[in-house]
């Protein structure tokens, strides 16, 4: 809606804006240092990340510890998964062999 910032030797100026605002002045602007600006930018993200963190219950002094434990839990359900499909395919391939030998078993007359 409003105009992007610009900047002018390390200068930034931002648009204020209004609802219904139809024409523009240079009072209209808010001019500030890049540095200030940068900084504001850096706390209004540091803040949205940390209530992001909160809102999925991953604040606190134990939000480290909750996080690597989650990515253990994944590596797990991933080496669960890889250890269920290879033991499928074993188990395939074994009742194919055994197949197999009861089929030749059965052709030389080894039982009966």
């Amino acid at each position: 809606m409003g105009m992007p910032a610009t900047y002018d030797d390390n200068v930034v100026v931002l648009p204020f804006v209004e609802a219904g605002m139809k024409r523009r002045e240079i009072d209209d602007f808010v001019r500030m240092p890049e540095a200030e600006f940068e900084e504001i930018l850096a706390r209004a993200a540091e803040q949205g990340a940390r209530r992001a963190l909160a809102d999925v219950g991953l604040d606190g002094h134990d939000a480290a510890s909750d996080i690597r434990d989650l990515r253990t839990l994944l590596a797990a359900i991933r080496d669960a998964r890889r250890t269920a499909l290879q033991t499928f395919i074993r188990l395939c391939v074994t009742a194919i062999l055994l197949a197999l030998m009861a089929g030749v078993a059965v052709r030389m007359k080894f039982f009966g």
